[in-house]
């Protein structure tokens, strides 16, 4: 059987809105740190910059299921690829006008707005772009073309942060000082910038003559029994959010905010230590039953989440009718694993600073290299995937995959040096990288197989993260950057496999687990807090046992359909 020529033309327009996508997210890394001091706002607020940013994915991909089901066809499909990407691009853009207004008017509330909206425009491109990249060419082989748009999606991420600050602040380093001193006015001037970049690309693609139109006039069948059980999901996850979000304004809240400004006023005056030492333990005895109160809370925010989805998928087996792309329990499955990959990957991220603080004893400027190279390992293996996109001799792309890894490594060195950081104690990271390549060696090019692979060793790496100290466990917890970096494009390709005129539903299904990165990072920041931050990395196992469980499931169930992947 022959396989589908890819078409090399749209799928090189096409990959340029993926690195957008990770350099204006990239600009978050920096704007946390800023509205911390501008809006004098506590480290939980900060964090709702991300917050916002993740979930708004799921809400965006939520709407138009919804949108889809009331019509009986789904909009992206009805649309066309194309024309998805061209208006979630001018979403965004008008995302970036709230923030421009938000910061002129000095309004947090109004940035989050804003951020929230560039994320609704971002979550609509994903839901057609992905897919898209699975249509440029044969269906087996859709997950390499993924690959390869997350690698220049990483290539974004790794120089967004580079820029955003030169641009800013004059400097690929940025400071405590150089964050309290910023002008609103530059501010303003980026988001003037992304708000015409993203109208820029959407008229690159809105007049490229090189993208078909992706449109699929096919009516689908009413999928009301899936919307009912994610507005239900929807709804739980709403009550269990809520207790989070007002404990941070309840009594004891307030009672640890007064004693530690308490603390503030009197670590000046020496006579006053032993009153200090009484206040710490004041709050110490009040924040830990908080502490436990909000990890229940998250606890039963991810509970809603797998044990709605499993309910969805015995339901949707028992009778198939009414649940639309879900009643592939192929999807359902690769839900809770984007749910779960998404989920880990950030929570590594987000957790790795504070353990090279407290267990490594390192300091911002330390961590910064370190936390570079986790984002960067993401890069070097999708550079790695992305090879076999294109159509080369065999030889060449053995030669390939075992050079461009390396060639990565090289560039993600460069960039953080270039950034004005000592990258020595890195350079033995190398033989991660290796056993990366032999990863990619032994999976031989099957979504399945690598993806059971890379999770093996992802377990692997955390169980070495929270079991060893010094720089062994450093370079574990790094290099899961470096397995979970195929993760999205093999799970997206098992997930839409098989699915047909269902794909972009499904496609918008997956979008919408995202979310994990809004619910894991945050529980395992908590348990941190109970328990310690390094044998909080127990959560990446956990996580890594689901996603091998299911590249071993879902090969045998697409197989079972007929599909070889």
């Amino acid at each position: 059987m022959s396989k589908e020529k890819t078409n090399y033309g749209a799928l090189f327009t096409l990959i340029s809105v993926f690195f957008f996508w990770g350099f204006i997210a990239a600009g978050n890394s920096v704007f946390i740190p800023f509205c911390k001091h501008y809006f004098v706002l506590d480290q939980f607020q900060s964090q709702l910059i991300d917050f916002a940013f993740y979930f708004a994915y799921y809400i965006g991909a939520l709407v138009l299921f919804i949108i889809g089901t009331g019509k009986g066809s789904d909009p992206v499909a009805k649309w066309g690829y194309k024309n998805s990407i061209v208006y979630g691009l001018l979403f965004s853009a008008l995302g970036a006008g709230a923030m421009i207004i938000s910061v002129y008017n000095n309004v947090f509330t109004g940035m989050l707005f804003g951020l929230f909206i560039v994320a609704l425009g971002f979550s609509l491109q994903q839901t057609a772009a992905n897919p898209f990249m699975i249509s440029l060419g044969d269906e087996s082989t859709g997950s390499n073309r993924i690959s390869l748009g997350g690698g220049i999606n990483s290539l974004g991420t790794t120089i967004g942060p580079l820029v955003v600050a030169l641009a800013l602040f004059g400097s690929a380093t940025v400071s405590e000082e150089d964050i309290q001193s910023l002008s609103l006015d530059k501010v303003i001037i980026l988001y003037i910038c992304v708000g015409l970049l993203f109208v820029g690309i959407a008229a690159l693609f809105g007049f490229s003559k090189k993208l078909p139109s992706g449109k699929n006039e096919e009516k689908i069948e009413g999928a009301s029994k899936a919307l009912r059980s994610l507005l239900i999901i929807t709804g739980l996850l709403i009550i269990c959010f809520a207790p989070v979000f007002t404990s941070y304004k309840s009594e004891k809240a307030i009672q640890i905010l007064n004693k530690e400004e308490q603390i503030k006023k009197l670590e000046s005056l020496v006579s006053n230590s032993n009153t200090i030492a009484i206040l710490e333990n004041e709050i110490i005895k009040l924040r830990e039953p908080l502490e436990k109160e909000r990890m229940i809370w998250l606890s039963l925010g991810l509970a809603v989440v797998v044990i709605g989805l499993l309910v969805s998928l015995s339901r949707s087996k028992k009778n198939p009718n009414g649940w639309g792309a879900m009643q592939y329990p192929q999807l359902i499955l690769g839900m809770l694993a984007i749910f779960i990959y998404v989920g880990v990957e950030v929570a590594v991220g987000s957790n790795l600073g504070e353990y090279l603080k407290h267990q490594m004893k390192l300091n911002a400027s330390q961590i910064a290299p370190y936390a570079a190279l986790y984002w960067g390992s993401l890069m070097i293996g999708r550079w790695a995937s992305a090879i076999h996109a294109f159509e080369l001799k065999e030889k060449s792309k053995h030669i390939l995959t075992i050079l461009v890894p390396f060639v990565a490594f090289g560039v993600v060195l460069g960039l953080t040096a270039l950034a004005g950081h000592d990258v020595s104690n890195l350079y033995a990271y190398i033989v991660c990288v290796v056993i990366q390549i032999l990863g990619f060696y032994f999976g031989k090019n099957k979504p399945a197989r690598t993806l059971m692979i890379f999770s093996l060793l992802g377990l692997i790496a955390t169980i070495i993260g929270f079991t060893t100290s010094g720089i062994v466990s450093v370079y574990a917890l790094l290099s899961i950057g470096l397995f979970c970096s195929i993760m999205w494009p093999c799970i997206f390709s098992l997930s839409l496999g098989g699915l047909g005129k269902y794909q972009a539903q499904g496609s918008a299904f997956l979008i919408m687990m995202i979310l994990g990165g809004a619910i894991i990072p945050p529980l395992q920041g908590k348990l941190s807090d109970i328990i310690g931050i390094q044998p909080s990395f127990i959560i990446g196992t956990i996580c890594f046992i689901y996603l091998a469980f299911f590249a071993f499931m879902v090969k045998r169930m697409l197989n079972k359909q007929g599909i070889i992947f």
